[in-house]
């Protein structure tokens, strides 16, 4: 027989939202615990509330499962991208971009300059973590021997490759968000360009400013001629390494699966480390799996080049799985929706429904930790209300990718989030303060919302009366 389901109150909701973000914080700040473990004692913690509700544990299991699995093709991408890293080190790929950067770049320019180059790259895939796993490893690389801080780097690198993946009409988000709205693909990406756009001639301004701040600063030449010594005298550079880019992009531009494009672009750095940097088979294959490892005496080389490896993406998994059940649980249960709509129910005016969202935006990211999630939710949650003002859906599609899109890194317990400070090597503390994309573009869209520039509204169709009404 059926359990009788019980919707949640706003108090019960909220109580166990508290309750969650209660036993994450204090596990954390508290006892220094790792997020993976709290995230899994708080997902616990929430089932007997759950079954209070009326459903039974095996439907609140299936409710678990039915969300992690969502996580099967971004846990893919993500051990992909771990082989990836290990690959093109051991290929010499990342080694040859590092040391003709260093070679080419101006440290004064390197920072606009990483920040132009991502947003092309990303553009051109369509895709921030394969912008992030390729372009932004290496110019990481290039940073860290400029004596660039690498927060800034991180930052520059994280506004590029999330332009790109906004905008170009290849991304999956781009598409999605475009898709729950109901809106056309492009109407949605030109839409978009009010607020994107001076968001990021803004960024682009203050990484000039900032490039000419530390750019003089750059390491002393003794550490970047010894960095330059050991790439030019352990590998062997030139275009051949760079072989493994031009296939990982060619099969994303070409809109190939990007699960079989990263683990093509592997196989391509493991055959050009065998035949032409000299590695054993045996030596690849363990690269592969736990990454690559050099002990050069140099610390700066150390730093760089030992990276990647599946294993070295295990941990972020098991984060990724733990928060996509958390969120899928409040989700299924009712009590995100009961939380939502207590809000959503207060709105007056567009600036309000526009700021709403916002919150709305943010607030489904760090709870479902996944974009997907969040577009999902606020798209469906607030589609009737812009219906309701009178607004056009690509209003709507706008705010999401403003926030939830551009913020997906700045969340540290969402994919992207743990992607992206895995991939590049630092924390989101480190590089959150210098994504300057990411801030600005959601003020543009309050101060539209606010004052009503750029948002657009349906045309009214002229009420007819009397007679004409039968004509």
């Amino acid at each position: 027989m059926q359990n009788d389901i019980k919707k949640p109150t706003l108090t019960y909701s909220i109580l166990l939202l508290v309750m969650v973000i209660g036993i994450i914080t204090v596990g954390m700040l508290v006892f220094a615990a790792e997020i993976q473990i709290m995230l899994f004692i708080a997902l616990i913690a929430v089932i007997p509330f759950v079954l209070k509700l009326g459903y039974s544990y095996e439907e609140v299991e299936e409710q678990i499962f039915s969300s992690m699995k969502k996580a099967l093709q971004p846990a893919m991408i993500l051990l992909g991208v771990g082989i990836l890293i290990g690959s093109w080190m051991a290929s010499g790929t990342v080694p040859t971009i590092i040391y003709y950067g260093i070679q080419s770049i101006s440290p004064q320019f390197f920072l606009v300059t990483t920040l132009l180059f991502c947003s092309v790259v990303s553009i051109a895939t369509g895709s921030s973590w394969a912008t992030l796993g390729t372009a932004g490893i290496a110019m990481m690389g290039v940073g860290h021997s400029l004596g660039i801080p690498v927060g800034m780097t991180a930052g520059a690198v994280i506004s590029g490759a999330y332009f790109g993946d906004k905008i170009s009409p290849l991304s999956d988000s781009t598409n999605l968000s475009a898709a729950v709205v109901g809106t056309d693909l492009m109407t949605h990406i030109k839409h978009m360009m009010w607020t994107t756009v001076p968001s990021y001639i803004i960024t682009a301004i203050i990484f000039t400013v900032l490039g000419f701040r530390y750019g003089e600063n750059a390491a002393n030449s003794a550490e970047v001629s010894a960095l330059t010594g050991y790439l030019s005298d352990h590998f062997h550079l030139g275009v051949i390494p760079l072989i493994p880019v031009v296939v990982l992009f060619g099969l994303l531009i070409s809109k190939q699966p990007a699960v079989t494009s990263v683990f093509i672009g592997s196989i391509a750095g493991a055959v050009v480390a065998i035949l032409y940097q000299g590695l054993s088979v045996p030596e690849v294959f363990t690269i592969l799996y736990e990454g690559y490892y050099v002990e050069s005496g140099i610390e700066i080389v150390n730093t760089l080049l030992q990276r990647g490896g599946l294993t070295s993406m295990l941990a972020l998994l098991a984060l990724f799985l733990f928060a996509l059940g958390l969120g899928g649980l409040l989700h299924a249960s009712g009590v995100l929706e009961t939380i939502l709509l207590s809000v959503t129910s207060r709105i007056k005016s567009k600036g309000m429904l526009v700021f709403v969202t916002i919150l709305i935006s943010y607030f489904t990211l760090g709870i479902g930790g996944a974009f997907y999630f969040s577009a999902v939710m606020t798209g469906t949650l607030m589609k009737p209300l812009f219906e309701k003002f009178n607004l056009k859906p690509e209003n709507l599609s706008r705010i999401m990718e403003d926030c939830a899109t551009q913020s997906c890194s700045l969340i540290p317990w969402t994919a992207s989030g743990i992607f992206t400070a895995a991939t590049l090597g630092v924390p989101p503390l480190v590089y959150i303060p210098f994504c300057f994309l990411a801030m600005t573009t959601p003020i543009f869209s309050l101060v539209y919302g606010i004052t009503g520039f750029s948002m657009t509204e349906k045309i009214r169709k002229p009420k007819v009366i009397g007679k004409e009404i039968e004509a």
